[in-house]
């Protein structure tokens, strides 16, 4: 159950970042949509959804692999001594 829940929070994102790559490809091709006025802002906030959709899927997985210590060296976590 809770993998689905995890897979639920991960497709959100990915279809920001999806959303915003069509954002980015109708301004190329001259096409603007509705709420936008203007084609530079509409590449700007597909740009904008693009990078924050790819960067949260990017953590999720990079943090799972660092609990799981499937990481390089200097990326694992320092583990502090209790004294």
């Amino acid at each position: 159950m809770i993998r689905i829940f995890a897979l639920l929070i991960l497709l959100i994102p990915g279809f920001l970042a999806a959303y915003g790559i069509k954002l980015m490809r109708d301004m190329l091709f001259g096409i603007l949509l509705s709420p936008f006025p203007y084609l530079w802002l509409q590449f700007l906030i597909g740009l904008f959804l693009f990078v924050a959709g790819l960067s949260f899927v990017a953590g999720f997985i990079f943090h799972r692999d660092r609990k799981k210590n499937k990481v390089q060296a200097r990326f694992r976590t320092q583990k502090k001594d209790k004294a």
